[in-house]
């Protein structure tokens, strides 16, 4: 009984990420190049948001600096994107959040500013899968979890004397032989 339990548990969490991992990985958010010197210019695209339905709001967040970048054109390959200058930022790692013009989440990644003549490295920096990866992690965990209890439970009842049923107790008066 126990063991149908543990399964049941395991096939509603399977079930409950298998429809929700779809839906985080379409937010989508990126940044060209991932590294750029102070004055730099990156290129944010967010491909989950409709043009449609009005401009991308970026919110890049970061030491020092707390700002909001409209969208300015469609991206090539669909969505929309604007280029951010970044003179004046503080040397750090910096996040992007997007917000679609219609209030869904549009994604999330991140951008390093360097010194001046720090090398470029990267296509562009993309946390949009961090979701998807920790979801497919916890769904992982739990299966090998609920594998490891079915197993040591008819490992446990087949040690039994007589399969399932739990020997007689010495309390009950009945002796058993050791």
């Amino acid at each position: 009984m126990k063991a149908q339990k543990v399964l049941g548990s395991a096939a509603v969490g399977v079930g409950l990420g298998t429809l929700l991992l779809p839906l985080a990985a379409f937010a989508d958010t990126t940044v060209s190049p991932a590294t750029t010197p102070v004055g730099g210019t990156v290129v944010l695209t967010t491909t989950t948001c409709n043009p449609k339905s009005g401009d991308a709001l970026f919110r890049v967040t970061g030491p020092d600096r707390d700002q909001n970048v409209r969208s300015t054109t469609a991206a090539a390959g669909g969505g929309l994107s604007a280029e951010l200058f970044t003179a004046g930022f503080t040397l750090g790692t910096y996040t992007v959040t997007t917000t679609c013009g219609d209030g869904s989440n549009g994604g999330t990644a991140q951008f390093t500013v360097t010194p001046i003549g720090g090398a470029q490295a990267g296509a562009g920096g993309r946390h949009g899968d961090t979701g998807v990866l920790v979801a497919g992690g916890a769904l992982a965990a739990v299966a090998l979890t609920g594998g490891a209890v079915l197993v040591a439970a008819v490992g446990a009842a087949s040690a039994r004397p007589g399969g399932c049923a739990d020997p007689p107790s010495p309390a009950a008066g009945v002796l058993v032989p050791a």
